[in-house]
């Protein structure tokens, strides 16, 4: 396991860089044909290929993953693959190539694959705008999803999601020189900082609710009053109703200064993961464990994934079955290197029960 997972961080697939992500496709095929004995196939997309795998028979269960990543070209020069004091490190090896590699040795170490699908899509870290429809229809056709993400904290499963939505706010105001006629301008800078603050008042903590302004860009140069401002925000909610909440409180926004003009794209695109959608196959994992000798927990967290998709759909899904570490999309990424085989073994026990 620790020889493939090498094979796939070495090979760099950042969202968005498609002639990356196909040879990150193949290599993700290549492994499945040679750990499973069956060949997948390539599912062509316009962000990437996806990689669908299935064991035959009448579908009854969904691994889902992915294996695009969050970090640039030029992530693994500078951190490259390694294995010391027991942990696994490099760019994307925990979110999540380690659950791609999971899932093909749990699958190998089925009597009989009948029944069990993995995909394994490219552009879940952009929001899965390519391959939703493709996770839907064969999350529907399977009846219940494991999702590879990575798990929770000292490798607790996750059994809730919230509900995830980016939303950009665009601002257009009037340059100028910034000392010999400021007052000609209309400072988009200005207007973007009025408009931080008020969205930033829209979160709901008591609610599940919050709102993060992450990114803002404004100006071309020091003595020029800015024509533009962009600022992109994070919106998390635990109910949808604060998804259509939130989505008026944007839609009514209004420039402080009426020269400026703004404008709001963006949405929830992730609907929440309601726990009951995990509460069968969390009831499951842990008898599995049981017989394997350990316990497990289940938690709710504030990250989305395709879950999100599959659970709201109605679909039984249980996530967070992926590498046990830490360091998500940050540089200390990490992968605890003993627990894989056990993890592998909770996947494939629960597989040998989905498909009984």
């Amino acid at each position: 396991m620790v020889d493939d997972l090498r094979r796939l961080v070495e090979i760099e697939s950042p969202s968005h860089d498609v002639p990356a992500v196909e040879v990150s496709a193949a290599a993700v095929a290549e492994l499945l044909e040679r750990v499973t004995g069956r060949s997948p196939r390539i599912v062509d997309s316009p962000v990437g290929p996806h990689v669908h795998w299935q064991g035959g028979g009448e579908p009854r269960v969904l691994l889902v993953g992915h294996h695009d990543t969050v970090f640039p070209l030029g992530a693994l020069a500078e951190r490259p693959f390694t294995v010391s004091d027991g942990r696994a490190t490099g760019p994307g090896v925990f979110d999540m190539k380690a659950g791609i590699v999971l899932a093909a040795h749990a699958v190998a170490a089925l009597d009989d694959p009948s029944g069990v699908e993995i995909l394994i899509s490219s552009d879940e870290e952009v929001g899965s705008g390519a391959s939703r429809q493709l996770i839907e229809e064969r999350a529907l056709a399977c009846g219940n999803v494991l999702v590879l993400e990575p798990s929770a904290d000292g490798g607790a499963l996750k059994t809730g999601r919230k509900g995830v939505g980016t939303f950009e706010i665009s601002i257009d105001g009037r340059a100028a020189h910034a000392g010999l006629e400021p007052e000609k301008g209309v400072n988009a800078l200005v207007e973007a900082a009025h408009q931080v603050l008020t969205v930033a008042g829209f979160a709901a903590p008591e609610r599940g609710t919050t709102v993060t302004p992450t990114i803002a860009t404004a100006g071309t140069a020091e003595n020029v009053v800015p024509a533009s401002a962009r600022v992109k925000v994070d919106v998390r909610v635990a109910v949808m109703d604060e998804a259509a909440r939130v989505e008026e409180a944007f839609a009514g926004l209004t420039p402080v200064d009426p020269a400026a003009s703004v404008n709001v794209a963006g949405r929830v695109n992730r609907p929440p993961m309601d726990e009951a959608a995990s509460v069968t196959l969390f009831a499951t994992a842990r008898a599995v464990a049981a017989e394997l000798g350990f316990d497990i927990a289940g938690v709710a967290v504030g990250g989305g994934s395709d879950g999100n998709f599959t659970a709201a759909i109605g679909v039984p899904t249980l996530d967070g079955l992926g590498a046990i570490g830490g360091g998500a999309h940050a540089d200390h990424e990490w992968v605890d290197v003993a627990s894989l085989p056990r993890r592998a073994a909770l996947i494939s026990g629960l597989l040998r029960r989905l498909t009984a």
